[in-house]
């Protein structure tokens, strides 16, 4: 069996130490997790005979919205759903443990911006009470808190840019796309000593437009360099950030590979645009292996640009088990 600290102390750009790992987590969790064991029964796959990791059959993260993605012996200790427009049914992702959730957030944050409480943490994002169900709201709550300095703001924007003048700490702005676009628009504050992060997501509140267009706008009313992004969703456990330019980065227990749109199996080169496949060893009580509908490039030192997303009608595979 592995366990929590085999996966968090997997070092760093240790490729054969990742390979060994997530060879061992897919053949425990083909048996274990009934959806996916099922839909690798439908594909006709021998969890045995997979010899690298690439070739792991990805879950399409569809199925988290119509199956029970979860092979604990013991009831989870929270639900993460998903936000969802009016009309669509969320993501749920029992998450057995939550102090496995804290220790791989807290473990991506200090592998990228160090320990937490040299920052001050400032989320335009709805509060924990308002969205119990969000791993990302539970995850800024806790690192609100390791921070010891900050808090939410989402519909007090006078209140969060006069806390954050008075804030002598380094800060870090997190929030939604469109809650970031409205105060670039309705205030364009220039903000110091400050790293403005984005978490994806217009919600429908704004138009999608081109990340990197996006980025200049808030650049631009903001007064900083770069824009930072984190990347994570209900379905995983972990995070992956960029630090600039769109291009995120793993922790050590986390990989991305790029797919062919066309044919989800296989597994695409270094460079090559297709859709985004995710291991999160972190999902130890669900699957980690997850086909997103996502599409970018993957570089071969690991890091990956997000270009888009897919359109549903171009995925194949997840019919298998979607009723």
């Amino acid at each position: 069996m592995i366990t929590t600290d085999d996966i968090f102390r997997l070092p760093e750009n240790n490729a054969a130490a990742f390979e060994t790992a997530a060879l061992a987590l897919f053949r425990i969790q083909a048996a274990a997790c009934p959806p996916y064991r099922e839909y690798l029964e439908r594909l006709g796959i021998e969890p045995q005979q997979v010899c690298e990791f690439r070739r792991i059959p990805f879950l399409p993260i569809e199925l988290f919205k119509s199956h029970e993605v979860y092979c604990a012996p013991e009831p989870p200790e929270a639900v993460f759903t998903s936000s969802a427009t009016t009309g669509m049914t969320p993501s749920r992702h029992p998450m057995r443990s939550l102090a496995l959730y804290e220790r791989a957030f807290r473990g991506a944050f200090r592998t990228f911006y160090g320990d937490p409480a040299r920052w001050s943490l400032y989320a335009l994002l709805p509060n924990y009470l308002r969205r119990k169900g969000s791993s990302l709201v539970y995850m800024a709550d806790r690192l609100i808190a390791d921070c010891g300095s900050g808090g939410f703001y989402l519909d007090d924007c006078d209140a969060l840019l006069r806390d954050m003048a008075a804030d002598p700490k380094p800060k870090i702005l997190l929030g939604v796309s469109y809650a970031l676009w409205d105060l670039a628009e309705r205030y364009a504050p220039k903000l110091h000593d400050t790293v403005v992060m984005e978490t994806g997501g217009m919600k429908g509140y704004r138009e999608e437009i081109p990340k990197e267009e996006f980025h200049r706008i808030l650049c631009d009313a903001f007064g900083v360099e770069a824009i930072h992004s984190e990347y994570g969703m209900a379905e995983l456990t972990s995070q992956a950030y960029s630090q600039g330019g769109n291009r995120f980065r793993c922790p050590a227990w986390m990989r991305v590979v790029c797919r062919d749109v066309n044919d989800p199996f296989e597994p695409l080169p270094a460079g090559s645009r297709g859709g985004l496949n995710i291991v999160d060893l972190a999902n130890l009580w669900s699957c980690a292996f997850i086909q997103t509908q996502d599409v970018g490039r993957v570089d071969a030192d690991g890091s990956f640009v997000v270009e888009g997303r897919i359109d549903h009608a171009e995925i194949r595979g997840c019919n298998l088990l979607v009723q």
